[in-house]
């Protein structure tokens, strides 16, 4: 993979000018289709093969109106008085008359048919009924049924508008939100000390999420897209598309400040990080589009929207940035005598003390590691022969620094140049140590105690997660303020939380006609009789067909357990009940509906985590050729994963930190967190795995010295992998300043996970395990290493890159200004 990927580097490098037009034509291509098209949001929930989504369809046959969605209007009368006053009265018919003749309205039952006015009479709620499913409603339908509370207004009520017809709303960017991108920004400076360096990874990152979401929305004029899946696909869109071209990035300019000449070294950083990059992008990839195995289309839309997203990000990564470098030449090398030179000059001095072993004749400790692989080992035999042609080139920088060396301090007149360039090698790392290097030995001093107290932690963190509840979120979640949650609190406080989610039971009598109307009525009569219920409606009966649609009040809210319970004891009755009356019932409405979601998003959850969990083990294990590395990886993924379900819980659903959080209502998560959650942390948590553990595994193979190739390796990783942690965590935690019930719990389980997987599991726990299991973190049995495919994500089989100019000795670069 990596030599094709060179060659694709190469290429892009040579024909920017190409690669730049084609990606403008893209994203022009993209953007005139939306223009042209347009692009329609539906938000509704939809989960064919259910019981509710049966009867649901089966009832708009007969009843249009109770079947599409509906709105509901309340009426309070000043204290005082009452709603049934005769200017109230004039006031409230003014009003229903007008929402009659309002734009898709089906029926309008007033307060007195439906029964909805309170004994101290100050309160009623009508409903309105609509033609077509909130998706479908016209724009301005809503507005115009406001609109006719002006009559109920002007004779003293204070009226207002909520119900189903009104859900969550297309997240718009705020300034709190675009916060992430200038943190992002600020980050890419610090760490590479370039603003055209810095700005580079958000312009690749602003052209790839422009071309995905244009193209989503565009296709949303013929698919169902949710604006969920919108926002998903902008966040993981913006933090990976940013991550991955840092990746690349920082090792270009890593390699332009060892003196690598700029076409071969763009050539290479897409060959060795852009090959981890697309490693990482194909798991998000895969573990998105595993949303599939769930059959509910708005998840499969949004797992499908997320992962062309990221694929898009791979895409720009290994093709327009190499594009870019071509354009900038140079000017990206880090100026001489800056930090990231001197950190580029430890690792090429590191490099360079294998190359001045050779030259003394001695062959270097990893050439042939014990206890490594069979292909580890041929990989080290092949680095010893390329690096013995370079011996000429080794021994003149050699020779180089040690004239230097004597030079300064006059002390060296007796030593061979192979000594003091040793010494060089051996005093550089020491003076440039970093805090990467500083936290990995730290960790691996005492590696067992770091284990212990990090699982112990992580552990706790996930506790509160054994008490997590699912369920679709209601207008109680809406923002306070909105119509649609004052409208939600007056129902709940004048009728009962039932009034907010009354369920549907459809009722199918054997005998159509008047025989048919009495089965119904007996429904009815059955259903009042059930615990948990509050009130009953009169049948709506369809003599044709002999159907009938009753209206059930449960005494809980949409959300709560008794409503769920309520649900599932009419099922459980239903066998009865058609003995009894000779009518098959069956349950459905919106809040049935968003129970059947849960519950088979609840059912999927294990089933998914084992294919998330098996898919980590075989990828990690084709990729580091290591059986401990893979187990390793996915223990970290899953303490990961517990720590933020806890915190989700802890947050959404005790109501910890909720008040600064700006929490609307705490209660059951949004059912599908759990499982996007683990498809979006498990790529991310690969990410990070990757270019941490490939550091160390290329230090295994060169040195053969396992606990200072996980010293070292987490050394040259950490400040890549910090800088890319905290970009996706600021870009995630920007998202929890939405008012969107559904987006803020994602963002917050988001940011959550990537900031506990990246500093505590990948930095922290990987280090210690891999030091305190030693050699055997790198053992795989002969029979297995010779059957897997070998993917050489390090690049170990590109040929040794010739430099524009000897690197600089490292005296002299340890002499330049900070």
């Amino acid at each position: 993979m990596a030599t094709w990927l060179y060659r694709l580097g190469l290429g892009a490098y040579r024909r920017r000018r190409l690669v730049l037009a084609a990606w403008l034509a893209v994203l022009t291509g993209a953007v005139c289709a939306l223009l042209v098209v347009g692009g329609k949001l539906d938000n509704e929930f939809t989960i064919p093969g259910s019981e509710s989504q049966r009867a649901q369809d089966t009832m708009a046959k007969d009843f249009p109106a109770a079947a599409g969605t509906s709105a509901q209007i309340v009426f309070t009368a000043p204290e005082g008085t009452k709603v049934t006053d005769p200017a109230a009265a004039r006031g409230i018919q003014r009003t229903l008359t007008a929402a009659q003749d309002a734009p898709q309205v089906a029926a309008v039952i007033p307060p007195d048919k439906a029964g909805t006015v309170t004994p101290d009479q100050r309160t009623a709620l009508a409903q309105v009924n609509y033609d077509a499913d909130r998706a479908d409603l016209d724009d301005g339908t809503l507005d115009t049924l406001e609109a006719t509370t002006a009559a109920a207004e002007e004779a003293g009520l204070e009226v207002s508008v909520g119900g189903q017809a009104y859900g969550n709303g297309v997240l718009t960017p705020s300034v709190l939100e675009l916060l992430g991108v200038l943190v992002a920004l600020a980050v890419l400076a610090i760490t590479f000390g370039s603003l055209l360096a810095a700005g580079m990874p958000l312009l690749t990152a602003f052209v790839g999420i422009g071309t995905g979401l244009a193209g989503l929305l565009a296709l949303s004029s013929g698919v169902t897209v949710s604006s969920t899946a919108l926002s998903l696909a902008l966040m993981l869109g913006l933090a990976v598309g940013i991550d991955y071209a840092l990746f690349v990035l920082s090792r270009h300019r890593t390699q332009l400040a060892q003196g690598m000449e700029p076409r071969e070294s763009a050539g290479r950083a897409v060959a060795t990080a852009g090959s981890a990059v697309v490693f990482a992008g194909t798991t998000v990839v895969i573990a998105l589009v595993g949303l599939l195995v769930v059959r509910i289309p708005f998840l499969t839309v949004m797992g499908l929207s997320a992962a062309a997203t990221v694929l898009i990000a791979v895409l720009v990564a290994v093709t327009l940035l190499p594009a870019l470098f071509g354009l900038a030449g140079s000017r990206l090398a880090p100026r001489p005598g800056s930090r990231a030179a001197r950190r580029a000059a430890v690792v090429s001095g590191e490099v360079s003390e294998g190359g001045a072993e050779r030259a003394r004749g001695k062959a270097p400790q990893g050439a042939v590691p014990a206890g490594g692989t069979e292909r580890a080992r041929e990989k080290a035999a092949q680095g010893a022969a390329e690096e013995a042609t370079g011996r000429a080139a080794d021994e003149a920088t050699t020779q180089a620094a040690g004239k230097t060396a004597g030079e300064a301090g006059g002390k060296t007149t007796g030593k061979t140049a192979e000594e003091a360039a040793g010494k060089t090698a051996e005093d550089a790392p020491a003076k440039a140590s970093v805090m990467g290097r500083r936290w990995a030995r730290l960790v691996t001093r005492r590696p067992l105690l770091v284990v212990v107290g990090t699982v112990a932690a992580l552990v706790t963190l996930a506790l509160p997660a054994a008490d997590l509840r699912l369920a679709l979120p209601d207008n109680g979640t809406a923002a306070h303020g909105t119509s649609q949650r004052e409208t939600y609190d007056r129902v709940g406080a004048a009728f009962g939380p039932g009034f907010n989610g009354p369920l549907l039971v459809l009722a199918e009598a054997d005998t159509p006609g008047e025989t048919g109307q009495q089965q119904a009525a007996a429904v009815a009569g059955r259903l009042r009789d059930m615990p948990g219920v509050v009130k009953v409606g009169q049948p709506q009966y369809a003599p044709e067909s002999g159907r009938a649609v009753i209206q059930v009040v449960p005494e809980g809210g949409p959300q709560d357990e008794s409503t769920q319970d309520l649900v599932d004891a009419i099922r459980g009755d239903a066998a009865v009940i058609e003995r009894e009356t000779g009518t098959a019932v069956s349950v459905t409405g919106t809040t049935a509906i968003g129970i059947d979601v849960s519950d088979r998003l609840t059912a999927s959850l294990l089933p998914f985590a084992a294919v998330v969990v098996g898919l980590c083990l075989i990828l990690l294990l084709l990729v580091f050729r290591s059986l401990v590395v893979p187990v390793k990886a996915t223990i970290g993924f899953l303490l990961s994963v517990g720590a933020s379900f806890g915190a989700v819980v802890a947050v959404f659903q005790w109501g910890w930190l909720a008040d600064a959080l700006d929490v609307a209502r705490t209660g059951p998560v949004v059912s599908f967190l759990p499982i996007v959650l683990m498809a979006v942390l498990f790529g991310l948590a690969m990410d990070y795995e990757v270019f941490l553990v490939a550091g160390m595994r290329e230090e295994w193979v060169r040195t053969g010295r396992a606990g200072d190739a996980v010293i070292d390796g987490a050394g040259q990783a950490s400040r890549v992998v910090t800088a890319a942690a905290l970009i996706m965590f600021f870009v995630f935690a920007s998202f929890v300043t939405s008012e969107d019930a559904i987006v803020k719990p994602i963002a917050f389980s988001l940011a959550f996970g990537v900031l506990v997987d990246a500093f505590v599991v990948r930095m922290t726990l990987v280090p210690a395990v891999l030091a305190m299991v030693g050699r055997g973190a790198w053992w795989l049995p002969r029979g297995l290493d010779r059957l897997l495919p070998d993917l050489d994500i390090e690049g170990a089989r590109l040929q040794k890159p010739a430099r524009t100019e000897p690197a600089r000795p490292l005296t002299e670069i340890n002499a330049g200004p900070g």
